[in-house]
């Protein structure tokens, strides 16, 4: 069980670690979006935004829902803010630090 979490665990982050996604997660931060929103707002193609939509959906980050043509997307659980908002300009100035430390 413990290394099922652990999977579980590595597949969320790998769908937080792409910029785009993580942009519409913030982007879904201030509530449900229709798709038709959320393409512009990142600046990107409408397809490439579903297929980034899709993977949120398949770790069940978000959930969509259809209203007549329109599909609109949210966030499933707020919780995983406090798991994005853990990531401050303070921790990646430390982080960032550190690298150039070991690479010197």
């Amino acid at each position: 069980m413990e290394g099922e979490a652990t999977r579980f665990k590595a597949r969320l982050f790998k769908a937080l670690s792409d910029p785009l996604r993580l942009q519409i997660v913030e982007f879904l931060r201030g509530g449900e979006k229709c798709v038709c929103e959320i393409f512009p707002h990142i600046g990107i193609a409408q397809p490439l935004a579903s297929r980034h939509l899709k993977l949120l959906k398949d770790c069940g980050l978000i959930r969509d829902r259809k209203d007549g043509n329109r599909r609109f997307y949210a966030i499933t659980e707020p919780e995983i803010f406090k798991t994005i908002d853990v990531i401050t300009p303070e921790l990646v100035d430390s982080l960032a630090k550190h690298m150039i430390e070991q690479a010197t």
